[in-house]
């Protein structure tokens, strides 16, 4: 990552709540101001000097998005501060969308400076909104407008197009001008077209037994020991109904009631109304009420990436189905009387899924987001993290809460060769979900939690031992330490130095909270799938990740709102204000003891739906997260902890946050 001082200066007043272009000082007198202003994040992190291939012409095709600012930025952060502090005497007291459109939207006079300096350039506008400007011309044009010497550089295979260095605009519109997308055309997109040629569902994935009902009832006694101990099977798939229990949601007797939670996704799964209610009626979660669940799908599944197209399954449309489903069916499972909204962005690009956040915040469609996507760190575009932070800092005054999964790859270093946390999830306004590994009993009780992080390890072929214990790493918990979001105040006095640390710096650290991750210990999904004869039928499957954690966690965070009767909004200090307390489980790797060793077994299906191509035994370890530990305290694995049955208690008159410590 680039560590300029003015991108480490950016990041510290980002996590103050301040842009650096709205903290730029303004001279007294004109001549005193530079004439233009670089634009911090604006520099790409993953171009190299031995990847360019030279200037790109001067007519070259340039899309590009020129984001807003608006009026009053600093203020902004200071009020979204204010109405999400439980100590502040503004805590939840909230603005409407017209409130805020009326103080800190853009005026007229900033979005036609900035029409006018874009034209002068030789841009024509495309569309305008209150958030951004669409534009097209040329690369020529782009170096007039921004400062941007469009070069051409090789990456993976592919030549892309992106600016030799920072981004700069003029001083007159700085203040208007948050950031500039597009320029950069390398795709950034979040992991997990046209409405008629989205595909038809996923191939079908199918568990194979032997399985348990819950953790520990069925030992694999066929199998060798490890660990000096028979390990048992991997669950089949826990329920809403235990969820619920395990996390302390049916001893409330809340449900979610008068609470709506969105749930953000890529594209949109044709079969999920009748997938959700089969689901529901087949696990006794209580049955969909008319308008309970609804959608707002992105206006046209046309999408073009900027300077270039993008096919509706570039994406893999049909995985995010999946998606989809898992996050509306968890959230039911754990607030079965909340409303659902779901917000189809047109593709995984990030420009695409700003816009389903937006139309979250511009029409407050509801006061809990789930969102169970992101990508590492460094192949995000830096220039967004301002985007992203503005629409969360929106949402966190009016009173909405964003929640992120944190990721499935731990450090990141297995798949990207460096350690690294995930974006949006590490961004200062968000609430990022972390994962665990989770045994409930025979009767729906909390067992125990460990970190998630798997290890697996084969069989051998004599079938008398496992092949080279623990095995290799093959998912766990996202966390870790952001290289370029500073630390926000909120975690300064629970984070420890030796996680926040970053050459002297304190960094932001993720994740805040955790939930059940592990797909051995995971969640029972019905979905609609595709069978190798070439017919669709709905079937049910164990899964996990942190897209699983953080819909569960908005489940919950739904039944909080219930019991505090009023929108909790962006939830991280009032979160960090119940570290330490009973409302927490603390989660560590060895809930037994460090000479203890958790792992199940589990077979699968090499052809993945049925035995006719046998199956693989293989034993998965818990609590082996990369580099990544679950130890007492906080931790960059499971964050303050787990809910504990004391959690949603501790929102309601008797249990709220200034009596917690």
């Amino acid at each position: 990552m680039r560590r300029s001082r003015l991108l480490a200066l950016t990041a510290t007043l980002l996590c103050a709540g301040v842009t650096a272009a709205a903290a730029l000082p303004t001279a007294a007198g004109a001549e005193s101001r530079p004439e233009r202003i670089p634009l911090p994040g604006s520099a790409p992190v993953w171009t190299a000097p031995q990847a360019d291939q030279g200037s790109v012409p001067g007519t070259a095709a340039v899309s590009a998005r020129v984001y807003l600012a608006g009026r009053e930025r600093g203020a902004l952060a200071a009020q979204a501060h204010a109405v999400s502090d439980p100590r502040s005497a503004s805590y939840r007291h909230y603005l409407t969308p017209a409130q805020l459109q009326a103080r800190f939207g853009p005026s007229k006079a900033q979005v036609d400076a900035v029409s006018a300096w874009l034209a002068a350039a030789g841009f024509r506008i495309t569309a305008t909104n209150s958030h951004y400007l669409s534009v097209e011309g040329d690369a020529a044009g782009a170096a007039r407008a921004f400062g941007a010497h469009l070069h051409a550089y090789r990456k993976n295979g592919h030549v892309y197009t992106a600016p030799d260095g920072l981004t700069t605009v003029p001083a007159s519109v700085a203040e208007a001008v948050l950031a500039v997308t597009g320029l950069d055309t390398s795709p950034h997109q979040a992991h997990h077209g046209r409405r008629d040629s989205l595909p038809g569902p996923a191939n079908a994935f199918v568990n194979a037994p032997p399985m348990s009902d819950y953790y520990g009832q069925q030992s694999a006694n066929a199998t060798p020991k490890a660990y000096g101990r028979t390990m048992p099977y991997v669950v089949k798939g826990y329920t809403g109904k235990q969820l619920r229990s395990a996390y302390g949601a049916t001893a409330s007797g809340l449900t979610g009631a008068g609470v709506r939670v969105a749930v953000v996704d890529a594209y949109d799964s044709p079969t999920l109304l009748s997938d959700t209610s089969q689901y529901a009626s087949a696990h006794g979660d209580a049955a969909y009420a008319p308008d309970q669940l609804t959608r707002q799908d992105a206006a046209s599944w046309t999408h073009t990436a900027p300077n270039g197209p993008s096919s509706p399954d570039g994406c893999g449309a049909s995985g995010w189905y999946g998606e989809q489903t898992l996050d509306v069916e968890a959230v039911h499972a754990m607030a079965p009387a909340a409303g659902i909204t779901y917000v189809g962005a047109a593709s995984c690009m990030d420009a695409d899924l700003v816009d389903s956040l937006n139309k979250i915040t511009d029409g407050h469609l509801a006061d809990i987001v789930s969102n169970s996507w992101g990508e590492p760190e460094n192949a995000g575009d830096p220039s967004m993290d301002s985007v992203y932070d503005k629409i969360f800092m929106t949402g966190a005054l009016e009173g909405i809460g964003f929640y992120f999964s944190s990721g499935d790859g731990g450090d990141e270093k297995a798949a990207t060769g460096t350690k690294q946390t995930d974006m949006p999830a590490s961004l200062p306004w968000v609430t990022a979900v972390g994962g665990t590994s989770l045994a409930i009993g025979p009767n729906g009780e909390y067992l125990f939690e460990t970190g998630w992080g798997t290890d697996k390890a084969l069989l051998s072929l004599s079938g008398t031992s496992w092949s080279s214990l623990p095995g290799a790493f093959v998912a766990g918990a996202g966390g870790g330490t952001s290289a370029r979001v500073t630390e926000p105040d909120y975690q300064r006095p629970v984070v420890p130095g030796s996680l926040a640390l970053v050459a002297g710096a304190r960094h932001r650290v993720v994740p805040d909270i955790a939930a059940v991750a592990d797909s051995s210990t995971g969640f029972l999904v019905g979905q609609t799938q595709s069978l190798p004869d070439g017919t669709t039928q709905y079937s049910e499957y164990r899964i996990g990740g942190t897209s699983l954690a953080a819909p569960v966690i908005a489940g919950l965070q739904a039944l909080a709102q219930q019991e505090a009767g009023a929108p909790l909004g962006f939830a991280n200090p009032a979160i960090y204000e119940r570290f330490g307390t009973q409302a927490l489980h603390d989660v560590t790797d060895t809930p037994f003891g460090k000479k203890v060793q958790l792992a199940e077994v589990r077979l699968d299906y090499r052809n993945g739906v049925d035995a006719t191509s046998g199956t693989v035994t293989s034993l998965r370890t818990l609590g082996h997260d990369t580099s990544l530990h679950a130890t007492p305290g906080y931790d960059a694995v499971t964050g303050v902890g787990s809910p504990s049955a004391g959690y949603l208690p501790s929102y309601g008159p008797r249990g709220g946050a200034p009596a917690l410590r």
